[in-house]
């Protein structure tokens, strides 16, 4: 308990001179990417509601837990794409409550659109909290919050989504305004660090029933180390998806201001996403750590639920819709 305790404290001070702050994580990032890219929108050409919630290192007082819900849908005959977005991010004594209304213009590539580049913004505000009741320093700093303290701030994205029947690849970049001049009172609220995201994927068939879903994202924001996850999934009958995905860290570039001698964190995913109807989908996952958190908690919980709301003469679906 004394190291779960030594360990949060250090998230808490390193938030605070290093005034950034980690996006939220999902693990089921791949099954609606419009949590990490605003082009996605109106992806899947329908009115379409996803919902997930993520409880980290269960077991652990202060551990991360985030929900969000977003709904996209397309207009100008699938040549836009709109979508709204609000998440909820918690971890130890930080609340952070976002939300984005994003836009995608999306051209198409060949006659029945099944080819499309999407050109995506995103216009959000940010609200960035710290609640100092639930910090308990030996050595409180002057200034420290005692209660709630709330920074309100605007904040934008932008990204570029590429996807056909077989292929989809994009880049994307989020919290592009949210810093802010650092004043007294604010000194304690971890800033927002611009992310990069890059992700792409594809299809390949195994067989009539059974198709094969590898795909990648690399995250990075300057501050900490670059996120690399590694996903494979097998479709089966185009209802049950089985897969998982290994996540760590790499070196694209020299960060001199890391310490070297910091164990490379790691964790394994197991995930499964079924389609009850055409329509409507659950999903599931549990991350496994392999660093140095492995043996702490109950592992990470996380689940999904979308529904996409059926269109008159809407043509069939491939699996890379979902």
């Amino acid at each position: 308990m004394k190291k779960i305790f030594i360990f949060f404290i250090t998230l808490q001070l390193v938030g605070h001179f290093a005034h950034a702050q980690q996006d939220a994580q999902f693990s089921q990032y791949m099954f609606n990417g419009i949590y990490i890219n605003p082009a996605y929108a109106g992806y899947k050409e329908q009115l379409n509601a996803q919902a997930f919630y993520r409880n980290q290192w269960t077991g652990i007082v202060g551990a991360p837990k985030t929900m969000s819900l977003a709904i996209d849908a397309i207009a100008n005959d699938g040549n836009v794409g709109l979508a709204f977005q609000v998440s909820d991010d918690e971890l130890g004594a930080q609340r952070n409550l976002a939300a984005y209304a994003n836009y995608a213009y999306r051209l198409r590539f060949n006659e029945d659109g099944t080819s499309r580049l999407a050109l995506g913004l995103g216009v959000g505000v940010v609200q960035l909290g710290l609640d100092g009741s639930k910090l308990n320093p030996n050595d409180p700093e002057p200034d420290q919050p005692v209660g709630m303290q709330t920074n309100t701030v605007p904040d934008a994205r932008v990204g570029i989504y590429f996807a056909n029947d077989r292929y989809y690849a994009g880049i994307s970049a989020d919290n592009l305004v949210s810093q802010y001049s650092y004043r007294s009172r604010y000194e304690f609220i971890p800033q927002p660090k611009v992310h990069y995201y890059l992700t792409a994927g594809m299809l390949v068939p195994l067989s009539e029933d059974i198709l094969l879903k590898p795909s990648f994202l690399l995250k990075d924001d300057h501050a900490g180390p670059t996120s690399l996850d590694i996903n494979a999934f097998i479709i089966m009958g185009e209802r049950l998806w089985l897969g998982g995905s290994y996540r760590t860290t790499v070196k694209l570039y020299n960060k001199a201001y890391l310490q070297n001698d910091l164990q490379s964190p790691s964790a394994a995913v197991l995930a499964v996403q079924v389609l009850a109807t055409s329509n409507f989908r659950i999903g599931y996952a549990y991350d496994i750590a392999l660093g140095p958190l492995n043996g702490y908690g109950g592992g990470t919980h996380e689940i999904s639920i979308g529904y996409s709301f059926p269109r008159k003469n809407q043509r069939m679906y491939t699996p890379r819709y979902f």
